[in-house]
C-alpha cells in the first residue's frame, strides 16, 4: 500500500501541483490528503468530472502546466466529450494527468452499479487512445509510472491516466471539514419525511447513502419498496428520472430525494423541470454540503442559495428547512400547491457504521416499481 502524503510529494517533485476533479471511495484517502494540504486555488472540487477536463485545459494553456485531475471510472462518462473534443491530439492535444479510482474492477466484489464501467474501464482508456499504468503496490514502483506519464505528457501533449486499484492508498482520515450544528442528519431527515407522504406517492432517491437509508426505513417500518425507485448508479439523474414519472403518472405526488452534489453535478435538469412545469413534483434537496458517501470532500453547495436557483429556473414555490417541525410545516404546505415545487433540508454529515445496501437487485427493483404504476 502507499502512503498518501509519499504520493502527494512524489507528484509535487515531478510539479504536477495543480489538482481538479469529483472525490471518489477509492480515492478517499488521497483526495482527503489533498484537501487538508492544497489550498483551495490549487484544488478545486468541480460540479462533474467534465468541468474538471475543461478547468485542467484552461490552466495548462495559461501556464504550460499540466494539472492532475482525479475522478472515479464512472465519471468518465461525464468527460468523453471534453476528452475527445477539446484535450485530444487531433483538436488542441492538451496534456493532463488523470487519477482514476476503478470500482467494478473485474474479479472483486463490488456494487450492480459499477460492474459494467468496471468491466470497460480500460478499454474505454484504449479507445479514447489514453495511455495508462495500474498504480503499483509500492512508491518506489510508482514513481516508475508517475514518471512515465510525465514523458508523455512533454512528448505528445496529450492526457495519460493513472488506474488507482481498492486498498491502494493507506488511511488518512479528512481534517479540513465543515463542522454544522443542525438539528437532522440525512436519515433522521428521512426517517421524519418519509411518514408525511401521501401513502401512494413515488419516491426517487439519489446515489449514494441516501437510497440505502430510504431501504433501511421501508425495511424497519415493514412497508415494501414498490414506491421507490432507488438510484444505486448515475449520480445527478435522479431529479430527471423524477420528472420522467411525473410527467407520465400526473395523478400520483412524485417525490426527488435529492442531494447536493447530486444537484451541482448535473444542475440543468432544474431548467427542464421549470420549463415542463410538472404539478405533481416535489424535489427535496438534503443538503449536507458534502460528497458524504465518497469521503465527506465539500461540494459548492455552502455558496449557493438552492431554492432560489430552483426558483430562477421556474419552480412555483421553494422552501428551506432544519428541524422536524419546519419539515412538517412544509410539507403540509407543499402538499397543497401545485408544482414543481422545491424543499431545502440542511443536514449535518455523516450515516451509522452498520448502515447496510439494498438486498434487492436494480432490476427487482425497476420491476416492482413498474408494477405498481
Amino acid at each position: 500500500m502507499i502512503n498518501p502524503a509519499q504520493f502527494y510529494e512524489l507528484l509535487q517533485t515531478k510539479e504536477l501541483t495543480m489538482f481538479t476533479g469529483v472525490p471518489d471511495s477509492t480515492l478517499k484517502q488521497l483526495c482527503a490528503y489533498i484537501t487538508d494540504h492544497v489550498p483551495p486555488e490549487r484544488n478545486i472540487i468541480t460540479a462533474n468530472e467534465g468541468n474538471a477536463i475543461g478547468l485542467a485545459s484552461g490552466y495548462y494553456l495559461s501556464t504550460n502546466n499540466p494539472a492532475i485531475v482525479y475522478m472515479q471510472n464512472s465519471g468518465l462518462g461525464n468527460c468523453v466529450n471534453p476528452l475527445t473534443s477539446l484535450t485530444d491530439e487531433d483538436v488542441y492535444s492538451i496534456p493532463m494527468l488523470l487519477i482514476i479510482g476503478w470500482r467494478g474492477e473485474p474479479g472483486k466484489k463490488d456494487e450492480p452499479q459499477h460492474v459494467r464501467m468496471g468491466q470497460i474501464t480500460l478499454e474505454m482508456l484504449d479507445v479514447l487512445k489514453i495511455p495508462y499504468s495500474i498504480i503499483p503496490d509500492t512508491i518506489e514502483e510508482t514513481e516508475i509510472e508517475v514518471s512515465k506519464a510525465v514523458v508523455h505528457m512533454n512528448n505528445h501533449k496529450t492526457p495519460y491516466a493513472l488506474v488507482v486499484r481498492k486498498g491502494t492508498f493507506t488511511e488518512h482520515k479528512l481534517q479540513n471539514t465543515k463542522t454544522t450544528n443542525y438539528p437532522l442528519n440525512r436519515e433522521q431527515a428521512i426517517r421524519t419525511l418519509v411518514p408525511l407522504l401521501e401513502e401512494d406517492a413515488i419516491i426517487v432517491s439519489t446515489t449514494g447513502k441516501t437510497s440505502r437509508e430510504l431501504f433501511e426505513f421501508r425495511e424497519e417500518l415493514q412497508q415494501g419498496h414498490e414506491r421507490d425507485f432507488l438510484t444505486v448508479g448515475s449520480m445527478g439523474h435522479s431529479s430527471s428520472i423524477t420528472l420522467g414519472v411525473a410527467l407520465q403518472k400526473p395523478k400520483k405526488k412524485v417525490y426527488c430525494f435529492d442531494g447536493d452534489g447530486a444537484l451541482i453535478m448535473h444542475m440543468g435538469a432544474l431548467s427542464t423541470i421549470g420549463q415542463l412545469q410538472p404539478k405533481n413534483l416535489c424535489h427535496i434537496v438534503l443538503n449536507n454540503f458534502a460528497h458524504d458517501s465518497v469521503g465527506g470532500q465539500p461540494t459548492a453547495a455552502d455558496n449557493i442559495d438552492i431554492p432560489q436557483v430552483a426558483q430562477a429556473n421556474g419552480y412555483k414555490k421553494v422552501f428551506s428547512a432544519q428541524s422536524e417541525e419546519e419539515i412538517r410545516a412544509k410539507i403540509k404546505e407543499i402538499q397543497q400547491l401545485e408544482g414543481p415545487t422545491l424543499l431545502e433540508i440542511k443536514v449535518n454529515k455523516g450515516a451509522r457504521k452498520e448502515l447496510g445496501r439494498p438486498t434487492t437487485t436494480p432490476k427487482e427493483n425497476k420491476s416492482e416499481l413498474m408494477k405498481y404504476l
